[in-house]
């Protein structure tokens, strides 16, 4: 059998190309029926021309791409494809379809032969059905039209792939289920599938099950709920939607869960931080609200709410009216649309309407969006441009976040090909005037996600309401969303009534702003913090006051022999960190990044400085300590976490791709680890050199260095190409190194990828290096999205 996850990256295959052949020569003269390229790629087109070519076989006249109740009628009344089939041609539909398929269907002759039927057995198998028959029946038949995979994919989960079984396998007998992918991907198909296996267990009538989110069944739902102690069908359903979700961030760590038979305390424990993360009751039951939430993007869209946005004017009467009602966050937007027929714009003494009436306000930038064709670079600059001006009009805070607006429901290829374009440009212009405000994102779930890591927007904005959007259905919520726009509802009453979008607030993200016209910057604070430190190292009697305000940054986690930080660079003086409790200013252990939002931990960005400033860094032909103390240890950790993952993932540059420096995903090396290893690369070095800690950070952070942090990186420490980050990167895991470091790359390694993790020179090369080229390519993309400006 070929795995699919190969013919991803097969250029051509003479199998499909015979195929593609095979079809077009067979079936070109016949009315209705569409040629595929004869490329060698297998792809829809293919599946298409077999399908006309299969309803043909059938005596359908009317030829179409879709594999409809039509086609299924006319094969259900021809019987299963087997042994003794006389249709030679419809065999040989099977057959090729299975080559495309990547099954090896044996002689392509019309003979439905033990290859043809090991083939068949096989897909059954991965789909998760008996394989039985080694006929080929009608539903498997349209399964097999199709690009749908069966085997793992590439960044694929074996916790999905195990449920996407589990329901074919229980659910392939009703009418109206059809095969679902089998792939490790949450998907659109696969959500409706889940949805479908649930109205199956409510007892609606085969006519009525569809996959919507119908009064029936949410009736259901509220039938059944589930907790621990329970078991059956609807907690394995319920599991089911909490692996879907996949892993919740609860502030201390990730939380994640496994497909079960019976609530347990473990589950128990996932649901508390699920509905923490989507701002619900937190009780540990799988109640209507939680049921909701896991299945649909608006969650239960009656539940309260306390933001909205508006398109109209906040007057006294409505700011009241909204207090009333619970509302405390309103989203307003910073212009007009371009046909300037709305009157959707902030009007003029509106902001002091929302604060007098103890309101807040998030603004939004959006002037039309029904088109995805719409959203190209040079427009992203143009309202980035436009959007800084405006604030400033308004007077917004610098670090205010302006969520630019995809009202539109746009697929992958769409995000690739338009608004990724899109948001570089707004980024390119808020940085040219020094990111003074912050890009946020509104949309589907899917494209907040995707602009989030791809465009570094810092919170989302979810078009919630909207959830039968191909890019809400089967995306779970994205992890740094800060509003969920779930119901349209009017408030109030006479002057004071307004028409509303209700919104979800998530506490501890974007509060909003409760006041314009400020002088003062977010790093302001922990700008004067090292001031403070800095001093208080002196009154210490310091010889190296910038050395003890590194230690006190890096303090304690960084310090010790279990972290390794003693092998490393030597343990604080711990007489200093007496005297700053006693003496010094109040610790600070986080502040946000000027140029993106993100969270930066002080002490993971004191450390790297600290390092650099004792070790220095490698040269072109080694890694040092000073290098390990920064993004040195993030790549080894990195690696761990690839190969500990390395089943979904086969390839390391596509892990990168996926996972490295990423603000909504999950990973040991996120976006803030690459700011903190940069940042504090620039600092140890710049003191290095003779300069202050205090006015080095002040370049960094309170003047423009972190406009061109990642560039001049890449110049200094890579040579400024791609090579060099390949050649450091392998110096850096693979290259022969003193004892310590080898003994502190190893315990990286083992950190991230358990204790039989292999090490990176024992990899073959053909393995190993597309690592390399992932983390190179990304610290150039970000690069490049640095200089766009």
């Amino acid at each position: 059998m070929l795995n699919l996850s190969i013919l991803e990256w097969l250029p051509m295959d003479e199998k499909v190309l015979a195929a593609q052949k095979w079809v077009n020569a067979t079936y070109g003269d016949v009315s209705g029926y569409e040629k595929c390229p004869e490329d060698g790629e297998t792809g829809w087109s293919v599946m298409y021309s077999l399908t006309r070519a299969l309803q043909h076989e059938l005596g359908i006249t009317a030829l179409s791409d879709n594999f409809g109740p039509s086609t299924l009628s006319h094969l259900r009344a021809h019987g299963n494809i087997g042994p003794g089939e006389p249709n030679k041609n419809i065999v040989k539909i099977v057959q090729h379809a299975c080559f495309c398929k990547g099954y090896w269907g044996g002689p392509v002759d019309g003979e439905y032969h033990n290859n043809t039927r090991n083939a068949i057995v096989s897909m059954e198998v991965d789909a998760g059905l008996d394989g039985t028959t080694g006929a080929v029946r009608p539903k498997v038949f349209k399964a097999l039209l199709t690009m749908d995979a069966y085997v793992l994919l590439s960044g694929g989960s074996k916790k999905i792939r195990e449920i996407q079984q589990w329901l074919n396998g229980r659910y392939i007998n009703r009418e109206n289920f059809f095969v679902s992918p089998c792939d490790g991907h949450y998907s659109r198909g696969v959500q409706k599938a889940l949805m479908k296996g649930l109205q199956y267990e409510f007892g609606l009538s085969e006519s009525l099950v569809n996959g919507n989110f119908g009064p029936k069944t949410k009736a259901g739902l509220r039938a059944h709920p589930v907790a621990e102690g329970d078991s059956g069908v609807f907690v394995q359903l319920f599991s089911a939607a909490c692996v879907f979700n996949g892993t919740v961030d609860d502030g201390d760590g990730n939380a994640s869960t496994t497909f079960k038979e019976t609530f347990d305390a473990a589950l128990t424990e996932y649901v508390r931080v699920f509905q923490g993360f989507s701002v619900l009751d937190v009780n540990g039951v799988g109640d209507y609200n939680t049921w909701c939430q896991l299945l649909v993007s608006c969650g239960n869209p009656d539940r309260d709410g306390t933001a909205a946005d508006c398109v109209t004017t906040i007057t006294p009467a409505r700011a009241q009216a909204l207090y009333d009602a619970g509302y405390r966050v309103i989203g307003r937007y910073l212009d007009e649309p371009e046909d300037g027929r709305h009157n959707k714009e902030i009007q003029p003494g509106e902001l002091q309407n929302i604060f007098d009436g103890g309101l807040r306000v998030f603004p939004i930038s959006q002037y039309y969006g029904s088109e995805v064709t719409y959203f190209t670079y040079s427009r992203g600059y143009q309202h980035g441009l436009k959007a800084h001006e405006r604030a400033e009009h308004y007077g917004f805070n610098r670090g205010t976040v302006l969520y630019f607006a995809v009202d539109y429901d746009a697929t992958d290829a769409q995000i690739d090909q338009y608004i990724r374009p899109y948001f570089f440009g707004v980024q390119a212009a808020l940085s040219s005037n020094g990111k003074k405000y912050l890009a946020g994102v509104y949309g589907s779930r899917n494209v907040c996600s995707r602009i989030s890591d791809e465009a570094y927007a810092r919170y989302s904005f979810v078009s919630g309401m909207s959830y039968g959007f191909s890019g809400n259905l089967g995306f779970p919520l994205p992890a740094n969303w800060s509003f969920n726009q779930i119901q349209t509802l009017t408030i109030g009453s006479g002057s004071g009534e307004i028409n509303i979008d209700k919104n979800i607030h998530r506490p501890g993200t974007d509060p909003g702003v409760g006041s314009v016209g400020e002088k003062s910057s977010p790093v302001d604070a922990f700008l004067q913090y090292i001031q403070d430190l800095y001093d208080t190292a002196v009154s210490y009697g310091s010889d190296d006051p910038d050395l003890r305000v590194m230690e006190y940054l890096r303090y304690p986690k960084y310090n010790g022999v279990a972290s390794g930080w003693k092998l490393l660079i030597g343990n604080v003086d711990e007489a200093w960190i007496d005297y700053v409790e006693n003496n010094g200013p109040r610790k600070v252990k986080q502040f946000a990044d000027p140029s993106y939002g993100v969270t930066v931990n002080v002490d993971h960005f004191g450390a790297t400085a600290n390092a650099v400033y004792l070790k220095g860094v490698g040269g072109e032909d080694a890694a040092n300590e000073g290098d390990f103390g920064g993004w040195g240890g993030d790549l080894c950790t990195l690696y761990g976490e690839w190969y500990s993952n390395i089943e979904e993932y086969a390839s390391g540059y596509k892990f990168c791709m996926d996972r490295l420096a990423k603000i909504n995903t999950t990973s040991s090396f996120s976006f803030g680890d690459l700011i903190e290893d940069v940042d504090g690369y620039h600092v140890g070095m710049t003191v290095r050199g003779g300069t202050s800690v205090v006015k080095a950070i002040q370049d960094q952070l309170g003047g423009n260095g972190h406009l061109s942090r990642f560039k001049r990186f890449y110049e200094e420490r890579y040579g400024g190409s791609v090579e060099g980050v390949v050649q450091s990167a392998t110096n850096m895991l693979v290259r022969e190194v003193g004892v310590t470091l080898e003994q502190l790359r190893f315990a990286a390694y083992q950190k991230s990828g358990g204790w039989e993790v292999m090490i990176p020179r024992d990899m073959p090369p053909y393995k190993l290096n597309p690592f390399f080229e992932g983390y190179a390519d990304t610290i150039q993309q970000i690069v490049g999205k640095e200089d766009a400006r």
